[in-house]
């Protein structure tokens, strides 16, 4: 184990004064981070008060500027902005003279490539789009989480290696995303990011209706490993009534739905449906149980689900049930319990 005291990054040769554009989640946290990498942060623009006690808590001392005057004393400025706002950002500064030649532009939008600050790179500026495939918090807590953190890179080829590196400073890891690829890798975080928490919230409240104290702590364990099977396995870890093909538990579902969260519905269907057609194309849901279930589904659609199995009085399904009570072959412990 290495014992020599680190020098204090404020002590070090500062090789990049940095400014950022837009206070919100992200810009503090990376330029907080650059810090640490030896750069200096010398301006930071933000409008609301949040964002301001944003820049406050995580870059102190850091003045606050407008976008103009955060390029004038920048020479690596973070474009920190919405996705939607961009593009009019980096036209209104290269239209208004603030774009120097050699400037680095970072912007760190999902959506974008490099070809969104084309306006500043015809001003002589050096563009680079660097993501963090990563959902912030605003305090310092983030400036931990990068370490590790999947970066989507994309820029010039003669600049990939000064992306790269600014990735690696920031403890990030680089993963090349080429330009017409960019809405669709957005596309693909989004789905499982955001909605993911879409879905852990709506299955917390239908807890808590069903009379669970403590939501949070059923589903930690449960969740955790669902989301550590299905890095690992893929479509091999989809298990549950759907991917059993148990229809009439589907449709119980439905039904309590529609009394206790009519706003679920459509999500559970959707999702659903798409379980389904994923444990088909594996070969998990046996195509004989498939027709009753997207029976089932279609009806719910409709707003008509309702148990469409007999059931025997033995409480064993009926004609066209699943007989196996494992559920069709995968990765056993799975579900975590979930049936």
């Amino acid at each position: 184990m290495n014992t020599t005291p680190q020098p204090d990054p404020k002590d070090r040769p500062a090789r990049l004064t940095v400014g950022v554009v837009g206070a919100g989640r992200v810009g503090p946290a990376l330029a907080a981070s650059l810090q640490l990498a030896g750069h200096r942060p010398v301006a930071v623009s933000g409008v609301s008060a949040a964002s301001r006690r944003r820049a406050a808590a995580l870059l102190p001392d850091v003045p606050l500027m407008t976008p103009a005057e955060v390029l004038g004393h920048a020479e690596l400025v973070l474009l920190t902005v919405p996705d939607d706002a961009l593009p009019g950002l980096v036209a209104g500064l290269a239209e208004t003279g603030a774009v120097r030649p050699g400037h680095l532009l970072v912007h760190t939008s999902g959506r974008y490539g490099a070809r969104v600050l084309d306006p500043a790179l015809r001003a002589g500026a050096l563009p680079l789009a660097l993501h963090p495939a990563m959902t912030f918090t605003g305090t310092p807590v983030d400036v931990q989480r990068l370490a590790g953190c999947s970066f989507g890179v994309t820029a010039p080829e003669e600049l990939r290696l000064a992306a790269e590196a600014l990735v690696i400073e920031m403890g990030g890891e680089p993963e090349w995303i080429a330009e017409d690829r960019r809405p669709l890798y957005h596309a693909a975080l989004a789905l499982g990011s955001n909605h993911l928490i879409t879905l852990v919230a709506q299955s917390m409240e239908l807890l808590r209706t069903a009379g669970v104290g403590a939501p949070d702590r059923m589903l930690g364990p449960l969740l955790g490993a669902s989301l550590d099977n299905a890095l690992r396995s893929g479509d091999a870890a989809l298990t549950g009534p759907v991917a059993r093909g148990d229809a009439g538990t589907v449709a119980a579902h439905i039904t309590e739905l529609r009394a206790h969260a009519p706003q679920a519905v459509a999500g559970y269907l959707a999702m659903a449906r798409a379980t389904a057609d994923r444990a088909l194309d594996h070969g998990l849901l046996k195509p004989e149980l498939a027709e009753d279930l997207l029976g089932v589904l279609a009806d719910g659609a409709a707003g008509t689900a309702g148990p469409t199995r007999p059931t025997g009085t033995d409480g064993k399904p009926g004609p066209g049930g699943n007989p196996d009570p494992e559920g069709p072959d995968g990765p056993e412990g799975t579900d975590g319990g979930a049936r």
